[in-house]
């Protein structure tokens, strides 16, 4: 059957999911990291003179690649953009973030699944919970929102509630477009993906830190819980440190799973800056996670670690790569998020209408995509405008043929050739995603 456009629909039943939310208390919960991000626009003029000048080998990433130097962001920034692909690398310099500072004109954001995810749903009017790890007063400012609370002396407050005057968390990143150009040596690439690079520079995140305060309220209102949404462990690099954290908040997930079995866990991937780190994150997340949310480059990564290797652009092997991570994890169901469309494959999940989550996550991060900025729902309405993608609405036809167990839904993204921003989509798809599971 072919695919029916339900945008216009879901995005209807958003007054009246806030409306419910407001009056019974329930809330969406995002956990655990905030930062402040430096979004960098590719400048031809300025690259060309970095690699001239400090391109010093063929451009290349190792698993555990850092960016110690000048020459490393050369050597690292190149191959991100001639590949087209997004990614997070960690800086152990901070002469690289002073190069980019001086050679740059940056604009601030906010940065962390967490945090941009909580900020997307706010700005759509949504009441929600979040815990955050840096409370500069300049990162509160870009997520006060009413009835975006943080939990605070065992309370929820306000967001500014909670804001220091500590020295911010820095993420430096590096927006590319598709078609930007870049000449090294004689050579001359095309960027064929518009996409973002990561760096961080960041001590405060290679450990994690979660409030008691914030633990407890959760386990002593957990009825109340719509979903908890997890993510920010992907910077520590220490598998020793984490397999002891994630022992120690073992016992907090499990009391919100005994008090309320119908919260939906939802655990986002992203790249982590160490592979032993990563393997032992999922290993311990899986028995608590419902959800494993990823996009379409991690689940290349998370196939390859399975030892294969998919092409994404075809949709059965696309259903190889999540059928072999689903096996290896065992969660109930995997969400992907691409440029083209968003789908589910899993277990069939009562009482959620996860096409609608789908949607709502297509929505949302499109209308970032389109105008830079959280959309609220007015935002939203005007991306209806824009075309389904022609890639989305071949895949979405495709399902028909695959032959599955599993449950699988797909919805193509309303496209854009070129989007006025890249940076955080896949935080805000997440946001729009929640919308499923308010009952």
């Amino acid at each position: 059957m072919a695919y029916h456009d339900n945008y216009g629909k879901y995005l209807k039943e958003v007054p009246s999911d806030i409306a419910r939310c407001q009056e019974t208390g329930h809330r969406v919960v995002f956990g655990y990291t905030s930062d402040l991000d430096i979004v960098f626009h590719y400048d031809p003029d300025v690259f060309c003179k970095l690699f001239e000048q400090y391109l010093q080998t063929v451009p290349g990433i190792l698993p555990t690649d850092s960016i110690g130097s000048v020459a490393d962001l050369a050597r690292v920034s190149a191959a991100y953009m001639i590949a087209g692909e997004g990614g997070e690398i960690d800086i152990t310099d901070y002469s690289v973030c002073e190069y980019l500072n001086s050679h740059l004109d940056g604009v601030r954001g906010l940065g962390g699944t967490c945090a941009q995810g909580a900020a997307a749903l706010a700005a759509m009017g949504m009441p929600l919970i979040a815990h955050i790890s840096d409370h500069c007063r300049p990162v509160c400012e870009l997520m006060d929102y009413p009835g975006l609370d943080t939990i605070k002396d065992g309370r929820p407050v306000p967001i500014m509630d909670s804001a220091t005057d500590d020295v911010p968390v820095y993420h430096m990143i590096l927006q590319f477009t598709r078609g930007d150009k870049l000449k090294i040596g004689k050579e001359t690439y095309t960027v064929l993906c518009s996409n973002r690079l990561i760096m961080d520079y960041d001590t405060i995140h290679k450990d994690l830190n979660v409030s008691e305060d914030f633990k407890k309220y959760l386990e002593d209102h957990a009825e109340s819980l719509v979903s908890y949404n997890i993510s920010g462990l992907n910077a520590m690099l220490d598998p020793e440190l984490t397999r002891k954290r994630l022992t120690e908040i073992e016992q907090h997930y499990r009391t919100v799973k005994a008090k309320n079995p119908d919260c939906i866990f939802y655990f986002e991937s992203a790249h982590y800056l160490n592979p032993e780190v990563k393997h032992l994150v999922y290993h311990m997340m899986a028995q608590y996670v419902d959800i494993l949310g990823m996009n379409e480059e991690e689940l290349v990564v998370h196939s390859r670690e399975c030892g294969e290797e998919i092409d994404k652009s075809d949709f059965s092997d696309v259903i190889r790569g999540l059928e072999l991570v689903l096996n290896k994890h065992k969660v109930n169901g995997i969400i992907l998020h691409t440029k083209d469309y968003s789908m589910y494959y899993g277990n069939e999940l009562p009482n959620i209408d996860i096409e609608k989550g789908l949607t709502m996550g297509n929505l949302m991060s499109g209308t970032r995509a389109r105008t830079g900025r959280y959309g609220n729902q007015k935002d939203c309405e005007e991306t209806l405008s824009l075309p389904l993608s022609p890639t989305g609405l071949r895949f979405a036809q495709e399902v028909e043929n695959i032959s599955s167990s599993r449950s699988i839904c797909l919805v193509p993204s309303r496209y854009m050739e070129k989007p006025a921003y890249t940076i955080g989509l896949g935080d805000t798809f997440v946001a729009g995603v929640q919308m499923a599971f308010i009952r």
